[in-house]
């Protein structure tokens, strides 16, 4: 089959955050994403639709969604330029989301998982599409109240795709272990810096991309796949990292839910800066690194357990090295990228949560320090609402 791809013009930007609404006085999760949109005005995009917002769509209500479940509203950006850019419109999508949450007792966070809400109290959200996943998939679907950022960057020529795709294969554990936000699940500290990634990951065509040799080979694999019956459409081969022909994009969808709007920054930074340097790269004749598929997963199941302190895997020979002195570098080596493309202060983030912690850390340590689950809780939606890390003994129950 032949898959068409509308190239980008050059390394433009989509994001989709999705957002926890949290009940403001249990602190657990409200399955009202329903009624919360429909209270929006101007709800220009059918709730079915997956796709990033397309410009000229109504307003800041055409610009947040369903998702599986009925606990998750998905913001997501128009096309943007920068990083900025789209933090702006990200800010500006929650705010309106804000205003028509909080007078219904609503407040907003966002963690790969929530700490304390139990999956089995979850809905699905009523799109024919979501229940037919959940119709084939059956428990593997219904558990997934998960949260997560996808980050898109644009891709100027088909050829370029597959190799940059296999690139990023290799910084799986970059992109989990600095946005890993869910040691907790249903209550219980599950040992993972990332339970998401395990409970996502867990669907047949989910996981670590399949690395192949060039687009012909995309096609031919989708091809098999849909011949099979394993898939209906492309779009649900959901890769931790994957080609979007449609948008023109490759789509990086290893991130747990982050926190803060400056994480996110971060994110799209590291994003926007790996695809960049890869891209010139290939214009200038070099062969991309293709690493060997069992050290992906390998290192991603690495990051999923340990976070940061994980020791990945540095070649297909089985060396190693810590991860946070791999990000160190990797982000020193971006920096003259970035500076390039006006993120350099967003990628500098990184920095910082190796110094004062990722997500999954901030929120071990609230529990190190006596606090409860709830405290968890309280300190995601502070960082949320006010933009910043939340340090040990900050996190108290509201109204305490």
């Amino acid at each position: 089959m032949a898959i068409d791809f509308n190239p980008s013009r050059g390394a433009t930007l989509g994001v989709e955050w999705e957002l926890q609404l949290v009940d403001a006085a249990t602190r657990r999760l409200r399955q009202d994403a329903r009624e919360v949109l429909a209270a929006l005005p101007s709800q220009g995009v059918p709730p079915s639709s997956g796709a990033l917002h397309a410009p000229g769509a109504s307003g800041q209500a055409g610009k947040l969604r369903h998702e599986l479940m009925a606990s998750t509203v998905e913001a997501v950006t128009d096309v943007c330029q920068t990083v900025a850019e789209a933090q702006r419109d990200l800010a500006a999508t929650v705010d309106a989301l804000r205003a028509v949450a909080e007078p219904r007792g609503l407040t907003l966070a966002c963690t790969g998982t929530h700490p304390i809400s139990d999956w089995r109290d979850a809905e699905t959200s009523p799109t024919q599409r979501y229940s037919d996943l959940v119709e084939r998939m059956q428990w593997l679907a219904r558990r997934i109240q998960t949260f997560g950022v996808h980050v898109h960057v644009g891709i100027t020529d088909r050829a370029k795709v597959i190799p940059i795709v296999n690139a990023l294969a290799g910084y799986l554990p970059h992109f989990l272990a600095l946005t890993a936000s869910s040691p907790f699940w249903s209550g219980d500290d599950t040992g993972l810096a990332s339970t998401r990634a395990v409970v996502f990951g867990q669907l047949p065509t989910a996981g670590p991309p399949h690395l192949l040799d060039d687009w012909r080979a995309f096609e031919d694999y989708m091809d098999t796949l849909l011949r099979a019956g394993t898939i209906r459409s492309i779009k649900e081969v959901w890769w931790d990292i994957r080609p979007h022909p449609e948008f023109g994009t490759v789509e990086i969808r290893m991130f747990d839910g982050i926190p803060t709007l400056r994480e996110v920054g971060m994110a799209t930074a590291l994003c926007q800066s790996l695809v960049t340097l890869f891209d010139q790269q290939l214009d200038r004749g070099y062969t991309l690194p293709r690493p060997a598929a069992w050290v992906v997963r390998d290192n991603k199941w690495r990051a999923t357990r340990y976070g940061l302190d994980a020791l990945v895997i540095t070649d297909d020979s089985g060396h190693t090295a810590p991860l946070r002195d791999e990000v160190y570098e990797l982000v020193a080596e971006l920096e003259p990228v970035a500076a390039r493309l006006g993120c350099a202060d967003e990628l500098k983030i990184a920095g910082e949560v190796l110094e004062h912690g990722a997500p999954y850390e901030r929120q071990r340590a609230i529990r190190a320090g006596g606090g409860a689950l709830e405290d968890v809780v309280d300190a995601a939606i502070l960082e949320l609402a006010e933009d910043r890390f939340v340090t040990r003994g900050e996190a108290t129950r509201a109204g305490n």
